[in-house]
């Protein structure tokens, strides 16, 4: 940042006049550049500065305070929203209404004593503006700059903690099943995930995005073979890790896209991995096993650092809608709605997910309130494997009905596999169920998988094997499906004569195949025509309704 010689010397000749009027600094010369030069030398005697300090209103302190306290700099946007505005005129509007005698703001306070002065400066997402205090000024001022990197947020008050939902490591789970559901590219809406705590449940489209960033998928969403087998085949911790870091460093995973109620529209963007790692920056030196109020923290950052995701502090060209009521969050007064709920969204959701924060809640079932790091959650940050996972070593529970439960510790890339032979079953009691049936056998043998490694899986895997099973997949395999039910509509007369009447009428073509001598299959559809047929001949018909 400039110096004040510098500050002052970009400033033109009755701006300086006017500085020194209010320090009480008698400018001798007309040079602009020596008018400069004396005002710097005065304005750095630490006994002048002290002097003046002192003389200043009590807002005024607080500002200046508040610039240091963040480095000595803040965004112009933020600085104004905190501290009232600086009225933009030139020099001659200036020199006319003198603002300096009756300043609207504390900002204007010290900009005509050149305690703060305003220059844009590089950040890593380009030129941004700023109000500063030249650093040869901030490094005399007696304030402290500790502020900085205070903690943000508060504890958990018992209330706000009163129901914890510890973290898990149930995405692994997840991740599994999404997986297998692509392969088969089966509807994900009809894959239901785990449960998580509200406000924010894990579904499809964010663990997709998940499963991007980690390399898993290729530009169709599909599994890329090798990589998800050494992410299923992986020990649980190792894989956690792998998620929990993919997502850390991922610029293509964007939090803000994801809250499900928010819309974005237009052509802006926002820097997803840049707001992630600032957020994350928020959570460092929070103390561990210690429950803190999610609430708390927020109304913090909203206060300290508002324009964590906006470095230009730009609230207007973000066209962000409201899914339900179709309202556009545009402007400062929706913070709480777009950038607050993305620090919610971030705490509740990935971080949750991701088994790297425990949550909790007022009541059961109600959105969190609370939050901790976990036990894992530390090492997860911090890119090395957590402790404390279990293995996966169950056994399959076969049926011979082709059944089959599998818990979560049945390894994971043998779920997978065995999902490419069966159909989806639900979850119920923690358990996944599948079912081996001949439509899912088929679409395995598409994809040139064989009955033999089906049978391979399973004796290695099960805890038993039934011989009819095995018996059945042999058949299947053999002659394909040897059984089938079908829904058939069934017209019954009541003597063969009738029926011979009719099979010798124009309705022939709609019946099928006989079933006895006063039975026979109707062909789907004609069953009005066959109605009419028989009430031509000379006989009432009507349609007994199918029951369950």
């Amino acid at each position: 940042m400039p110096n004040l010689i510098q500050t002052l010397q970009g400033q033109d000749s009755a701006f300086l006049e006017i500085v020194a009027q209010l320090w009480g600094i008698v400018l001798d010369t007309s040079s602009r550049e020596l008018n400069a030069e004396r005002l710097a030398e005065r304005m750095l005697d630490q006994e002048t500065l002290l002097e003046i300090l002192e003389t200043l209103p009590a807002d005024a302190l607080i500002t200046l305070q508040d610039i240091a306290h963040s480095g000595g700099r803040l965004a112009w946007g933020m600085f104004t929203r905190r501290h009232g505005a600086v009225r933009e005129m030139g020099p001659g509007r200036r020199d006319r209404e003198k603002p300096y005698r009756k300043p609207v703001s504390s900002a204007e306070v010290l900009w005509y004593r050149s305690l703060l002065a305003r220059a844009f400066f590089d950040t890593p997402s380009g030129p941004q503006e700023f109000a500063y205090i030249p650093t040869d000024l901030l490094s005399l001022l007696p304030v402290s700059q500790g502020g900085a990197n205070r903690q943000l947020g508060r504890m958990a008050t018992p209330m706000e903690r009163a129901y914890p939902q510890p973290a898990t490591d149930h995405i692994l789970d997840d991740t599994c099943t999404l997986l297998a559901a692509l392969r088969l590219s089966l509807p994900l809406d009809d894959i239901p995930l785990s449960s998580y705590p509200l406000p924010y449940p894990l579904t499809p489209t964010p663990l997709v995005s998940l499963l991007a960033s980690a390399g898993l998928l290729d530009t169709q969403d599909l599994p890329l073979p090798t990589p998800t087998r050494v992410h299923l085949e992986a020990p649980r911790a190792d894989a956690l890790a792998q998620l929990a870091g993919a997502w850390v460093d991922s610029p293509i995973f964007n939090e803000l896209a994801l809250i499900p109620h928010l819309l974005l529209e237009g052509e802006w963007s926002n820097d997803p991995l840049r707001t992630r790692q600032t957020i994350l920056g928020f959570l460092t030196g929070l103390p561990t096993n210690t429950w803190w109020s999610l609430g708390a923290i927020i109304d913090d950052i909203h206060q300290a650092q508002p324009d964590f995701q906006r470095p230009s502090g730009d609230y207007d060209s973000w066209f962000i809608r409201h899914r339900q009521t179709g309202e556009y969050l545009r402007g400062f007064e929706h913070w709480d709605q777009v950038d607050g709920e993305l620090i919610r969204f971030t705490l509740c959701g990935p971080l949750h997910w991701l088994g790297i924060v425990d949550l909790a809640s007022q009541e059961p079932g109600e959105p969190a309130t609370a939050f901790r790091f976990s036990s894992w959650g530390l090492a997860l940050l911090q890119g090395t494997v957590p402790a404390g996972l279990v293995s996966e070593d169950d056994k399959i529970y076969v049926r011979s009905d082709g059944r089959l439960r599998l818990s979560r510790r049945v390894p994971r890339s043998v779920r997978y596999q065995l999902a490419r032979f069966s159909n989806w079953d639900g979850m119920k009691d923690d358990f996944y169920r599948y079912q081996i049936a001949p439509a899912a056998l088929e679409r395995a043998r598409r994809q040139d998988l064989q009955i033999a490694q089906l049978l391979a899986l399973l004796r290695r895997h099960a805890s038993a094997l039934p011989p009819t099973l095995i018996k059945s997949l042999e058949h299947w395999e053999a002659h394909g499906t040897q059984a089938r039910l079908e829904h058939l509509l069934v017209l019954r007369v009541a003597s063969p004569d009738v029926l011979q009447e009719l099979r010798n009428s124009r309705a022939a073509r709609f019946l099928g195949d006989p079933l006895g001598p006063t039975s026979i299959v109707v062909k789907s559809g004609a069953a009005d025509k066959v109605l009419a047929a028989l009430a031509e001949i000379g006989f009432l018909g009507a349609i007994d309704e199918m029951k369950d």
